[in-house]
């Protein structure tokens, strides 16, 4: 097979890709701050093995000016004092939404509201979600073929 066979979102089902974008221009204007976006998206990009995204959000983390060391450490974050308690809520949050969601998520929401509101928790969620799509998109597109 060529690389001609390989799934093409935008071309195979591009009012989908539309929509997603579409959502993700929503996140990006809304409630939650965009450095703490940034290091969610690429913890759950690194989690899911996605190179294509944890590319890419290393360098908009960069471009928007997170520092380097903190994010070397992001994959041991529960074991560096690098990130604030509520950095640490929001990736304890996406870790369970994306590896554990059999976990004790009271406990976790209950971290959460000591930091964020009702509308940055939605939007953080939201934002896990679709990087976790994402991520499973692009392993497709750059992986399957069909």
């Amino acid at each position: 097979m060529s690389q001609h066979d390989r799934l093409q979102l935008a071309k195979s089902a591009p009012e989908a890709m539309k929509g997603l974008v579409a959502v993700e221009s929503v996140l990006a204007a809304g409630p939650l701050d965009a450095g703490l976006r940034h290091l969610v998206k690429l913890r759950v990009s690194q989690i899911n093995g996605c190179a294509h995204c944890v590319d890419m959000h290393l360098r908009e983390a960069r471009q928007d000016g997170e520092s380097q060391p903190r994010l070397d450490r992001l994959v041991v974050w529960r074991n560096v004092e690098d990130f604030t308690p509520a950095e640490r809520a929001a990736l304890a949050w996406a870790e369970a939404l994306t590896t554990r969601l059999g976990e004790d998520l009271d406990s976790l929401h209950a971290a959460l509201s000591e930091h964020f509101g009702a509308e940055e928790i939605a939007a953080l969620t939201a934002s896990v979600t679709m990087i976790n799509g994402w991520n499973r998109l692009m392993v497709a597109s750059l992986h399957a073929r069909f």
